[in-house]
């Protein structure tokens, strides 16, 4: 779930702008496509269902600030794929899947009807429409222009137009939560690390214009709660909109020499703190930041199984324990579905370093959040799956991840973030504004 410089200075040495789609194919929007560009209609054989507006609203029973209750408790499973039947189901598994299966007997995926239930307000629909019309990549790639709000491209042309529909895609206005994450050892053994977190979107919040944003996606900072010796470090970050023209900028408040720092950098394969080395700082809501160090090719669509409704594990009160289990999250909690994805492959441009030379996301077509990625080292190795486990969040509505996972396939062990089991609720409503994240506003966080 979840993590400037005037664009002018650099102008002059930007690579022309990418063209905008025609009105056929914007018109489509909202007809025989989804209003963010997913396939409105069923699949030929009928085992995805047609999209009919998916969950815009809460069902009954829930109770603003509650763990959201399971609009598809009733479901039961189709079948389970493991490890004895992996052959019958290959073509619908991501190569990570496949190898995560064949890799521990035990694990299994509970394969559940299909549920399109993807929404967002209808000014994102709209502000959607609008960008097809109008967005741009700018800077070879690596910035968009002329958008506002919605998802910039909705007919993708390219492997960068998908990856910034995820950048991009609507999360919300203001999001204050607190949840955990774990760094899970091969024998078992973890640590939780405890956050206060809150993020103000720039980008997708109401009645905004291209003009409004000044380079900015969103703001976001934390707090770290527990453990003990941890406690009371924080971070600052303004996520900008084209990392290429104006570094993301980033700042840290050290409980032991109660100060702020500025940090030179937090992008790219800069490692993530208490992920045991497995996570680098764009692996953050699965991809994340300037996409200039990796080539881009879009690969089409496929129906793959992929985790989807993800409610079971969302629910309250279940113990953090009864989540993570050796080597894998327990995969009783996890609901898996059959649904399109885009393919998008990413290659490490030569030059560059990262300990993912190539990965392979896998798009929900009707939100653009990633639902899995296939992670290669630079000798062509599979070594790794990332996860997002979603829900939709039918207050706001917004569909996104309520878990985070990444799986060592070499190693045994895995990263899981976002438990809020036994937390309060995501706060969308929360009362934050752009001077919360400041450095100043920072140390007092921190303090």
């Amino acid at each position: 779930m979840l993590r400037t410089l005037p664009l002018l200075l650099l102008a002059a040495l930007a690579l022309p702008a990418q063209a905008k789609i025609d009105a056929v194919q914007a018109a489509r929007l909202g007809q025989d496509l989804t209003p963010l560009g997913g396939e409105r209609a069923a699949s030929a054989d009928g085992t995805i269902p047609s999209w009919q507006g998916g969950l815009a609203q809460p069902p009954a029973g829930y109770r603003a600030g509650a763990h959201h209750p399971d609009p598809y408790a009733a479901d039961t499973p189709l079948h389970q794929v493991d490890a004895g039947n992996l052959e019958q189901f290959r073509s619908r598994l991501s190569a990570g899947h496949q190898a995560l299966l064949a890799r521990h007997p035990d694990y299994f995926l509970r394969v559940y009807p299909t549920r399109r239930s993807a929404a967002a307000p209808q000014r994102i629909y709209d502000a959607t429409r609008f960008n097809a019309l109008n967005a741009e990549l700018i800077s070879g790639g690596n910035g968009v222009a002329g958008v506002a709000a919605g998802v910039p491209f909705p007919v993708p042309e390219n492997g960068q137009q998908a990856i910034w529909n995820h950048i991009m895609r609507y999360r919300g206005e203001q999001i204050r939560m607190v949840t955990n994450q774990a760094a899970v050892l091969a024998n078992g053994a973890y640590t939780l690390l405890k956050l206060e977190r809150d993020i103000y979107f720039r980008y997708g919040r109401e009645d905004v214009s291209p003009q409004d944003l000044d380079n900015t996606l969103f703001h976001y900072r934390y707090k770290v709660v527990a453990p003990a010796k941890l406690a009371g470090s924080a971070l600052l970050v303004q996520e900008t909109l084209d990392q290429v023209l104006a570094i993301r900028k980033a700042w840290r408040f050290s409980r032991g020499e109660r100060r702020v720092r500025r940090l030179p950098m937090l992008a790219y394969d800069s490692p993530q703190p208490d992920t045991n080395g497995m996570a680098t700082a764009d692996m953050v809501d699965t991809y994340n930041g300037a996409p200039d160090r990796y080539t881009w090719q879009l690969l089409g669509k496929q129906a793959l199984l992929v985790p989807y409704n993800s409610y079971a594990v969302h629910q309250r009160g279940i113990p953090y324990d009864s989540i993570l289990q050796r080597n894998t999250v327990n995969p009783g909690l996890l609901r898996y579905e059959l649904h399109r994805v885009w393919l998008v492959e990413a290659e490490l441009r030569k030059g560059f370093r990262h300990p993912y030379a190539k990965r392979r996301f896998y798009l929900d077509e009707d939100s653009w959040q990633i639902l899995a990625v296939d992670l290669y080292d630079d000798e062509g190795e599979l070594v790794g799956l990332q996860e997002s486990h979603p829900i939709s969040y039918y207050e706001v509505p917004m569909f996104g991840s309520t878990l985070e996972t990444l799986y060592d396939l070499k190693g045994g062990r895995y990263f899981v973030d976002g438990l809020d089991n036994n937390e309060p609720m995501y706060d969308f409503a929360a009362d934050l504004g752009p001077r919360d994240f400041t450095p100043q506003a920072l140390r007092r966080v921190g303090n």
